[in-house]
């Protein structure tokens, strides 16, 4: 009896070891996925102006596909003018809008402006032979760990209008590239073409400016001349007391998180760097004109606007006005000289509204040196 006992132990054992030796002999196969589509809500057209060039466009966002087996997805956003991506061109930036593991891509106005100009279509009022609306394509990648099996979604089709007039201003620019584009919503990390660009008043002016969200507690960056590789480009000289040099540069570094106003010096080599925080001030708010000690009416910023924003009362009395100010002080400010929506720094001009009620008010300062502001009756 014990012996039997011992042979059915010895036979569990010996099958325990072989079932062991079974699953560890098993193969995960990652098997194409057909539940890769978009999420995002699509306008029924996108009217696209040049003027503000750099804001958001449209935002893709997706859910995580499912490849049946545990692994690493990197998702990449692609472009073309013909619906069966015939014209796509792999590694070529105006087709390829970004990579990330995450689950959402920002497109600009401009890089739509681009696939639309490629489409064939213009926004020059006089060329009657050439249209202004039309379509471009975008698609969803999903490769599977490292150059593994690729999945694509549908095919989305955008409806696009390039609003007519004149061209966008062309501002001298630099570009701010860094740790923190990819947690700040501008696409992935120390890659040039995403980089936020900063801009001069005009040709011959060297002094550059412009806001940059770095939504890292410990932001690094460096300064391009161009927006297409990091040749030229400047940083610390290592004493990190805002001077830049081009060769044996230091990466800038910056402590805190925030929403940065950045000025580089091209003459004399110097940046600095602000962490700002907005507000509205003025008689037209509940508060009224921040003397003996009234606070200002604090803005918030969403980051998937890219703006300021706050909902607030305001009055149209004939002494009601506002305007917008950084940090509970006037060092920075803006009015509207030329009630036109556009920002002027520190000017005299107040900002009124024509009816009495409560507002959603929005500023962009996403488009460096053409800063605007809504204000939309609720």
């Amino acid at each position: 009896m014990k012996k039997l006992k011992l042979f059915i132990v010895i036979m569990i054992v010996g099958l325990s070891f072989n079932a062991c030796q079974q699953d560890d002999d098993l193969e995960f196969v990652a098997v194409a996925t057909n539940d890769l589509v978009f999420n995002t809500t699509f306008l029924e057209n996108y009217l696209l102006n040049p003027t503000v060039g750099n804001n958001l466009a449209e935002r893709f966002t997706w859910s995580n596909a499912n490849f049946s087996v545990p692994t690493n997805v990197t998702y990449s956003l692609q472009a073309a003018t013909e619906s069966d991506f015939s014209d796509y061109i792999p590694g070529e930036p105006l087709y390829n809008l970004g990579s990330t593991s995450g689950n959402e891509i920002a497109v600009t106005i401009n890089k739509m402006i681009a696939l639309a100009e490629a489409a064939g279509l213009d926004n020059d009022p006089n060329t009657d032979d050439i249209p202004n609306v039309g379509q471009v394509f975008f698609r969803l990648m999903a490769v599977v760990g490292d150059n593994g099996l690729a999945s694509y979604s549908p095919v989305q089709a955008l409806n696009i209008e390039l609003q007519e007039g004149e061209a966008e201003v062309q501002l001298p620019k630099l570009y701010i590239v860094g740790n923190f584009l990819e947690a700040s919503g501008y696409g992935e990390n120390w890659k040039a073409p995403n980089a936020v660009p900063i801009a001069s008043s005009g040709e011959g002016n060297n002094e550059y400016e412009g806001y940059v969200f770095m939504n890292v507690e410990s932001p690094e960056f460096k300064v391009l001349p161009t927006n297409e590789s990091f040749e030229g480009d400047y940083g610390d000289d290592g004493t990190f007391s805002g001077t830049l040099i081009q060769e044996g540069e230091s990466n800038i570094l910056l402590t805190g998180a925030g929403y940065y106003f950045i000025k580089v010096n091209l003459t004399t080599l110097t940046y600095t760097a602000e962490i700002t925080n907005w507000a509205i001030t003025g008689s037209a708010t509940p508060a009224g004109w921040p003397d003996n000690g009234v606070e200002d009416q604090d803005m918030t910023y969403n980051p998937t606007t890219g703006k300021w924003e706050i909902t607030i009362a305001l009055t149209a009395g004939a002494d009601d006005a506002f305007k917008f100010r950084a940090n509970n002080a006037w060092a920075l400010n803006y009015g509207d000289a030329g009630a036109d929506g556009t920002l002027d720094f520190n000017d005299g001009t107040n900002l009124t509204v024509d009816a009495a009620g409560t507002y959603l008010i929005e500023v962009d300062f996403s488009n460096p040196r053409m800063y605007t502001y809504t204000a939309a009756l609720q």
